[in-house]
């Protein structure tokens, strides 16, 4: 099954779960009079729609180049991710507000039944975390860790609603607003997780290069090839799950256009058969040593002029 393949049941299995989580933290929130709660299952409310957009944007990414897009469609991979980092930022400034109205409203304490879909919560989505994140990475899906950062987020929220309401329960009295104020921190936390989305998924769409580490990978495969000489150059940016490569290779001046040729298209062949994780390769072949070469004649020629001036000089003196 193919990593696109993966990820889309991912993002599916991730929508049911965060739906049924959403409808226990809502319902039971309301019931218990807790606004942490509440605001805890509106944040998985927004995964649902989240992961719609991961799982669009898989199924729009996995679709073939054609005329009008040589390049593939995998740049809707990142802008799902793109958008569920905006999505996350909404999300969390809606949750504040609404609490911090609440906080000046208080009526009822909130019951301890509360802490039960919480509890639920942190324990699937840390799983879920977990499971996006290393798929995420296995596959360099943009939105997918993005949507992993949502789990984390989920985790994180869910331990803060749950220590804000242990306090009000704890103390009804003395912590009587601590419900609502967890409800701001949770607000806050989205907020932050939507920005490093956005931020994270924004160099990926300006063509950021990625880690030396990866284009080292690039430069060892090719230098395998017989008849490589050196890699002058090596670009890559992503589009999608994968990068699209662009390599500036060094061959023997004297070789035929042909030669060369084969020698280029060897490299291609071997850095994607052995890096999975390149989309293609676009070779520029260049002549080895040619600076050199150029210094040498340039000597050379210099070398002669000068001896036939002194030749000249020397005839006329005689």
């Amino acid at each position: 099954m193919s990593a696109s393949r993966i990820g889309q049941r991912v993002a599916l299995a991730s929508m049911v779960i965060s739906a049924a989580l959403a409808i226990a933290k809502i319902s039971v929130g309301i019931q218990a009079h807790s606004t942490s709660v509440v605001s805890d299952g509106l944040e998985s409310a927004s995964d649902v729609f989240g992961s719609g957009l991961v799982l669009l944007g898989l199924i729009m990414a996995a679709k073939p180049a054609d005329h009008d897009h040589p390049y593939g469609h995998g740049r809707l991979e990142i802008l799902a991710g793109l958008a569920v980092g905006i999505i996350l930022a909404i999300t969390g400034a809606l949750i504040s507000e609404r609490s911090m109205v609440r906080m000046f409203d208080v009526q009822h304490a909130p019951a301890a039944f509360g802490l039960w879909p919480l509890a639920a919560s942190i324990v699937v989505k840390s799983a879920l975390w977990g499971a996006k994140r290393g798929l995420g990475r296995r596959v360099h899906s943009s939105s997918l860790i993005a949507d992993s950062w949502n789990d984390a987020v989920d985790v994180l929220s869910g331990c803060t609603a749950m220590a804000a309401l242990g306090l009000t329960l704890l103390d009804p009295i003395r912590f009587v607003a601590a419900d609502h104020v967890g409800g701001v921190l949770v607000g806050l936390i989205v907020i932050f997780l939507g920005i490093l989305v956005i931020r994270q998924t924004t160099t990926e769409l300006m063509d950021t290069m990625p880690d030396e580490a990866l284009l080292s990978q690039v430069r060892e495969v090719a230098m395998q090839v017989p008849g490589a000489k050196a890699v002058e150059k090596c670009l890559a940016r992503k589009t999608g799950l994968k990068y699209h490569v662009d390599l500036h290779l060094e061959v023997d001046p004297s070789m035929t256009v042909f030669e060369s040729h084969e020698i280029a298209t060897q490299v291609r062949i071997n850095i994607k058969e052995k890096l999975d994780w390149v989309e293609d390769v676009l070779i520029h072949v260049e002549p080895h040593g040619l600076e050199d070469s150029v210094g040498r004649v340039e000597t050379k020629v210099e070398t002669a002029r000068v001896e036939a001036a002194r030749a000249e000089a020397a005839k006329k003196q005689s």
